[in-house]
């Protein structure tokens, strides 16, 4: 049975084994924090009460969950959550019609937020862009300033006292000029790669970042001189969630760890740190020299 509810997952990573998804679900409150399986959740919205379970997740605001049927669909984890209250089910009206009218609701409102996702994304793509091209066009006009003026205009006006009494001075070294912008020109962003890598990083800080969807700030972990073995890649500063996973390891700061996982372009809010890795596994925390 197809649902007129759905939207499909577009790329999305799935869970390694049930403790990943264990671990997930704990980050989003689904499940408490002494959990150690995996349980059904129930999909409640548009008059409708059906099984399901999570199988993985687009981003930190975006859970994916599979019905019975085969179908996934895209969700708010905060949302899902709403709908295990016993009460939620009290909220469906009683009538098919307004079922309906409901369901159509709640359907478009999340085809609003995936397109509100699209859209930012999109803005910050346009707005590099933006950065990009300024930058060239200042680097360019500053090309242009710089430049001597030609012969055929030199010829065309007398030369002044000032110019003849130069030509009669020793040459000196012309002082250096800066750039338009006084700074050189930024290193060119490393290539990601689309799968999991080995990486390597360095535990720079621990932070938290507000989370407007849950009354608790969400936990994070800030890296520094983290980079991909192979290709050697250089990534830089990154950041992760602080899982369940990663608090067993009772990490400080100053920590090097080795781990596989997948590195995305993904900007830490209210910090400059532009790379997110993604589900960390296989993670080894070297041991310090004595």
């Amino acid at each position: 049975m197809a649902y007129a509810f759905i939207i499909e997952p577009g790329i999305y990573t799935t869970f390694e084994d049930e403790a990943a998804q264990v671990d997930k679900c704990k980050e989003w409150g689904l499940l408490s924090g002494k959990a150690s399986k995996a349980k059904t959740f129930y999909y409640k919205g548009n008059g409708m009460n059906l099984p399901c379970s999570i199988v993985g997740f687009v981003d930190h605001l975006t859970a994916v969950i599979e019905f019975d049927s085969g179908e996934k669909h895209c969700i708010h984890p905060s949302y899902l959550k709403e709908m295990q209250a016993s009460s939620y089910a009290q909220k469906i009206p009683a009538s098919s019609e307004e079922a309906a009218e409901q369901g159509g609701a709640a359907a478009e409102a999340e085809t609003e937020a995936a397109q509100a996702d699209k859209e930012a994304a999109e803005t910050t793509l346009a707005q590099e862009a933006d950065s990009v091209a300024e930058e060239e066009r200042a680097s360019e006009a500053a090309s242009k300033a710089d430049a001597e003026p030609s012969a055929d205009s030199a010829a065309e006006r007398p030369i002044t006292l000032a110019e003849e009494h130069a030509a009669t001075e020793p040459a000196q070294a012309p002082a250096p000029k800066e750039s338009a912008k006084g700074k050189a020109k930024k290193s060119p962003k490393p290539e990601l790669p689309e799968d999991k890598v080995k990486m390597i990083a360095t535990v720079k800080e621990f932070t938290t970042v507000p989370n407007h969807f849950s009354d608790n700030d969400d936990e994070v972990v800030i890296y520094e001189e983290v980079s991909i073995v192979e290709p050697e890649t250089v990534i830089g500063d990154a950041w992760s969630s602080y899982s369940a996973t990663l608090k067993k390891l009772e990490l400080e700061v100053g920590d090097k760890l080795t781990f596989e996982a997948k590195v995305i372009a993904k900007k830490l809010t209210k910090h400059p740190v532009p790379y997110k890795i993604n589900n960390p596994s296989k993670l080894q925390k070297e041991q310090p020299d004595t």
